[in-house]
């Protein structure tokens, strides 16, 4: 008996043994694979967005050539329409290496909207104009618009692997955006993006139904020329910044919770739950009670509204969302809490006639390195 027990523990004690090796050699090995594995957080390297350029989505604000070589003087390969979408290989200066449909060529990035989730992922995109509009003018439904989805706008995003709103600006302006939007996550906030480009087309429907609401409803038209306002405060006909890929619409959220996510070797952060702040008004009511200051400031300086009296209705979020926006080098809009213009990019657009005479509907979108 006591034989037979000694054999039992002699062979449970080579198991034991086999089974530590085969742990140490999985865990060795899979300390490589952890090691192969290591993701880079773009920002922490100095990047000037969360994620690179490359794979993102590109918009040609105008017809655009592109060439066979990062210079003007080259053969054109081909030539984008306006609002046509491709996907960025790499930046070279003031050009972008593209591709469209398996074709490539070079185009200066000046001329082109980028899609802001694909290097600005931890913002939280919530375009409301594309499934369910929340205009609204001194309460009132706007007809045919609130409530309505304005135009197309959310697609499945390769670079994220999810459905995604579509949110382009023009490239020059994504910068300052970036800027905004670490400034508020260093205090544990977030941009909450409603909108940013917006299709001609939508906005000359928007501002025919609520021009009518104006011209039959006085407590809507008296909401709106109050002080020194008028209806182009709210809603002016296009070509408006939005069109331009020069405005964005946005509010601000305290994060309550997020995660690390990847795509190609990079990391990024994805909110998963956040809470508003209390606004002075719900985003999109067309009226005096969303004017961030006490009256009008003129609408196309970079300077003017820094003296400008502040709304007595100006919540903490109103206040911290200014703070981050107007740091960046974003201007404020004095009729609205949540609408920011990038004066300088709008120059540059008014000078390349960009109306946005087009629509946006798809992303063309991969992750991070895999031209490579």
């Amino acid at each position: 008996m006591k034989k037979v027990l000694i054999i039992i523990l002699a062979v449970a004690f080579l198991f034991f043994c086999f089974a530590v090796f085969i742990f140490i050699d999985n865990l060795t090995g899979r300390d490589s694979d952890i090691q192969a594995l290591e993701y880079i957080f773009y920002v922490s390297e100095g990047g000037s967005s969360e994620l690179p350029l490359s794979g993102a989505t590109g918009y040609a604000a105008i017809e655009l050539p592109v060439f066979a070589a990062a210079a003007d003087n080259t053969n054109i390969v081909f030539s984008l329409n306006p609002g046509q979408g491709f996907t960025i290989i790499r930046e070279e200066n003031d050009w972008w290496h593209i591709e469209v449909n398996n074709t490539r060529g070079w185009v200066r990035h000046m001329y082109c909207l980028i899609n802001l989730p694909d290097i600005i992922p931890s913002i939280v995109y919530n375009n409301t104009n594309t499934y369910s509009s929340l205009f609204r003018s001194s309460w009132y439904d706007i007809p045919n618009i609130t409530g309505r989805a304005l135009y197309e706008g959310r697609d499945f995003n390769a670079r994220l692997g999810r459905e995604e709103f579509i949110s382009p600006v023009l490239y020059s302006m994504a910068f300052r955006v970036f800027t905004a939007q670490q400034a508020a996550l260093a205090e544990g906030n977030t941009l909450v993006m409603y909108e940013a480009f917006r299709p001609a087309e939508a906005h000359d429907l928007l501002h025919e139904h609520f021009s009518r609401l104006v011209e039959r409803n006085t407590v809507v038209r008296a909401g709106i020329t109050a002080g020194s306002f008028n209806i182009r405060w709210f809603l002016a006909e296009a070509p408006y910044n939005h069109q331009r890929g020069t405005a964005i619409d946005v509010s601000l959220a305290r994060i309550d919770s997020w995660e690390r996510r990847t795509t190609g070797n990079y990391s990024y952060i994805h909110i998963t739950e956040y809470t508003e702040y209390p606004m002075q008004t719900p985003i999109h009511e067309l009226s005096v009670a969303s004017a961030i200051f006490e009256s009008t400031v003129h609408a196309r300086s970079t300077t003017a509204w820094i003296g400008a009296e502040l709304s007595p209705d100006a919540t903490q979020g109103t206040r911290l969302l200014l703070q981050y926006c107007t740091d960046a080098g974003l201007t404020p809009l004095a009729s609205e809490w949540w609408h920011f213009n990038d004066l300088y990019s709008t120059e540059t657009a008014i000078e390349m006639e960009n109306e946005g005479r087009y629509l946006i509907e798809r992303t063309y979108s991969r992750p991070p390195g895999s031209f490579l």
